[in-house]
């Protein structure tokens, strides 16, 4: 099981704790705040007081000992700058840092981080999509420009085997795996595979050919 240090409790870092303490991980959770750090205290295996701006501090926790540091330390984007440079001089494996804007992505890039998320514009972008069409169960933001769904199959596909609907040619995107409600199982399909109503697909492709599929399909 992998060992995770969240440092920043945000309201980000406080569910994130939450829920990988449900999945069994190794936690560690530091923040500056005695509140924030007895609130996660039943989620954590360890939780410290003190101040992540000070690597020696950092050193005395073990943090080099982890194999993924989260850092989610709200509006701070200086201290996070700060943070993101001494895990990657700490050779951290996997360094994943909360951005608040694209600029501060970038720096954060640029410094080492191995994945930056936005966390309330992902939130908001998935529920546009979700409002945006009935049958988008899920909307996942992936790498810059692509995205992956969790849909329902438009009524034009009803029927009809894969490789006659042609979807990568005519829309660039791929379907990358489907679950069938009946039975309850989930395949890798190909070309044969016939689309039923009570099939989710989990589609990817770019952004822009997901809502133009959007638009052109009745999804």
């Amino acid at each position: 099981m992998k060992n995770i240090a969240i440092i920043g409790l945000s309201s980000f870092g406080f569910y994130l704790c939450k829920s990988l303490s449900a999945m069994k991980f190794n936690l560690m959770a530091v923040d500056i705040k005695d509140e924030l750090i007895n609130q996660v205290k039943p989620y954590v295996r360890k939780a410290v007081v003190g101040d992540a701006k000070d690597k020696n501090f950092l050193l005395q926790l073990g943090i080099k000992d982890f194999d993924i540091v989260i850092i989610s330390v709200g509006n701070k984007i200086d201290v996070s700058i700060l943070i993101t440079l001494y895990m990657k001089e700490l050779q951290i494996k996997e360094i994943i840092a909360k951005a608040v804007t694209e600029d501060h992505a970038k720096i954060l890039d640029r410094l080492g981080a191995t994945r930056i998320i936005f966390p309330e514009r992902d939130i908001a972008e998935s529920m546009a999509h979700s409002l945006s069409s009935p049958n988008i169960l899920k909307f996942i933001p992936l790498t810059e420009g692509y995205g992956l769904i969790e849909v329902s199959p438009g009524k034009e596909w009803l029927g009809h085997k894969l490789k006659d609907l042609d979807l990568r040619n005519k829309y660039h995107i791929q379907i990358v795996m489907i679950r069938e409600m009946i039975p309850d199982r989930v395949i890798i399909p190909d070309g044969e595979f016939v689309m039923k109503d009570s099939d989710i697909l989990y589609i990817i492709g770019s952004k822009e050919d997901i809502s133009i599929l959007q638009k052109k399909i009745n999804l």
